[in-house]
């Protein structure tokens, strides 16, 4: 991720020494300019201050007590800087001045006071936001798997997703950030790196160092490899943004195996995903641990890219899809059939579904990668061209 100008604005000066302080911390923003008074008017020397600093986001503080000047200048820098992105900060017991201070222009309402993850989170979103817009086409896409409760099988999701998804694309990485990783083991592989190697070395990390700490399978796919033993200290979200950032610059199609693993890094890997798997089977503690998770990532914005996958699936008389849908909160994506006994047998000898091409439950997750890639542009390119005469 590249790094963010950032402007602040904040009449109290403890409130801007803070603030400057959480910006610098999240270390893909860096405050390029102060200012200590709101501005009054278009010609307000505070507006041509902004602008001569060129930011990308301008963070205006929103005082609780007296929040009429500063939502004022939220709609003057909108109106006369409209391409600078405005993040207000302010307290979230005031419902009236988030709505007003989104009608003014803000593009996101931070609770105040802020965490370091707050901003960065933030941050991920508006650059997200701005590749979309961009359609930066050299970009690859992130797919997160992610367990609705332990068990659900998002490592066995995650791994043959990814084989399928290199066998009809390639240029694709399996990325397991797991807090114990698995995937390495449903693929009978040794490796002899893993994401902790490739985040104790983010500060000379490039393209051929990533490749150095990445494990390739038979079939192409290349795995960098969750942990074989419980982390003691995590690596911060601010790290995981730039592992990712160097990723979706070197792979086509990133899936990231989260399994169980429920924390701010998942969260942000969620923000980063053009799609997120959330794996649950058709009984009620699933779908309500669905429900929760949905929810938890959702409160960084990924409500609408969050898709319910049902594994181990079976027809239950009675049951209907929008039952699973409504109970989990997220719309329905993808079957995965019922074959408890062949994916447990896969999983003992390390030899993946996908790589027993004539099975249902192999053909189920190229059906899933197959619907995953189904609008990108080179995707129905190809298939524009079957029907042309050669």
């Amino acid at each position: 991720m590249s790094q963010l100008s950032v402007v602040i604005v904040a009449t109290d000066g403890e409130q801007r020494s803070v603030l400057q302080v959480l910006v610098d911390g999240t270390t893909v923003g860096r405050v390029v300019h102060t200012c200590g008074s709101f501005p009054m008017s278009g010609n307000d020397p505070v507006v041509r201050r902004v602008q001569n600093a060129a930011p990308d986001v301008v963070l205006v503080d929103i005082p609780q007590d007296n929040p009429t000047l500063a939502l004022r200048a939220i709609e003057l820098l909108h109106q006369e800087l409209p391409e600078i992105a405005l993040f207000a900060v302010g307290s979230m017991t005031q419902p009236q001045v988030i709505v007003n201070s989104m009608r003014a222009g803000a593009r996101e309402f931070i609770e105040r006071p802020p965490t370091t993850t707050d901003l960065l989170e933030a941050f991920v979103r508006l650059t997200s936001a701005q590749r979309k817009t961009q359609r930066e086409e050299n970009r690859g896409k992130v797919f997160l798997v992610v367990n609705a409760k332990g068990g659900s099988g998002a490592t066995t999701v995650a791994v043959n997703l990814a084989l399928a998804l290199q066998s009809s694309h390639g240029n694709t990485a399996l990325v397991d950030i797991a807090p114990l990783g698995h995937a390495a083991l449903h693929m009978n592989l040794r490796p002899a790196f893993s994401i902790a190697d490739a985040i104790r070395n983010l500060h000379r990390l490039d393209g051929s160092l990533l490749e150095s700490f990445i494990t390739r399978h038979s079939g192409g796919l290349q795995v960098l490899a969750g942990t074989n033993i419980p982390a003691i200290n995590e690596p911060n979200t601010a790290e995981y943004a730039r592992l990712f950032d160097l990723l979706v610059g070197h792979f086509r199609y990133v899936v990231v195996d989260a399994s169980s693993r429920i924390d701010p890094a998942t969260r942000l890997v969620s923000n980063l995903s053009e799609n997120v798997l959330l794996i649950a089977h058709a009984d009620v503690a699933s779908l309500w641990s669905a429900s929760r998770i949905r929810q938890f990532l959702s409160e960084a914005g990924g409500r609408e890219h969050t898709r319910l996958v049902l594994n181990r699936f079976r027809k239950i008389p009675g049951f209907h899809e929008s039952d699973a849908e409504t109970a989990a909160g997220a719309k329905l994506l993808w079957k995965v059939p019922n074959q408890y006994f062949a994916v447990s047998t896969a999983i003992d000898r390390g030899v993946p579904l996908m790589e027993q091409n004539h099975t249902e439950i192999a053909r189920s997750f190229q059906g899933l990668a197959d619907r995953l890639t189904e609008n990108d542009l080179d995707v129905k390119r190809k298939a524009w061209s079957l029907f042309k005469t050669v």
